[in-house]
């Protein structure tokens, strides 16, 4: 018998024993020099996604969503195996390696948030959170 329990993704945030297909790898929430809201500076703040398999997996109907409810989804965009693409706040023309919101806004807070990963089901894939909030899981990251 086969039996899966939905839990929080935070749950278990710190104490992943295995890495995930794909993965939320890294984040730069806080972009460098002073928030001027130049697009510029917009990109400099970014959320990089990596597929650790060896298959080209397709993201379309994929989101990027912050604790605030800001939502990216990804269309028609295939990761390759054992790639990395980097999700930008600002505006920019979309490349294999790039991707772009189109934002005229900083989306991710530099202090505290939760980037979360969803499949084009709805289904938590990756969550990756930064700050204070979340203190007592310091010690797993």
């Amino acid at each position: 018998m086969v039996s899966i329990v939905a839990l929080p993704a935070s749950a278990h945030d710190g104490d992943r024993h295995r890495h995930p297909r794909v993965e939320i790898s890294r984040v730069q929430a806080d972009s460098p020099g002073r928030d001027t809201r130049s697009n510029r500076s917009l990109n400099a703040e970014w959320v990089e996604i990596t597929n650790n398999s060896r298959h080209a997996v397709n993201l379309r109907g994929w989101t990027l969503r912050d604790d605030d409810g800001h939502r990216y989804r990804f269309d028609d965009y295939r990761l390759a195996g054992r790639a990395t693409v980097r999700i930008h706040t600002g505006e920019g023309r979309d490349t294999r390696h790039d991707l772009f919101q189109d934002r005229r806004n900083y989306v991710w807070d530099n202090d505290r948030d939760k980037a979360t990963l969803r499949d084009d089901r709805g289904r938590v894939v990756d969550t990756e959170s930064w700050g204070n909030r979340h203190r007592h899981h310091r010690d797993h990251h």
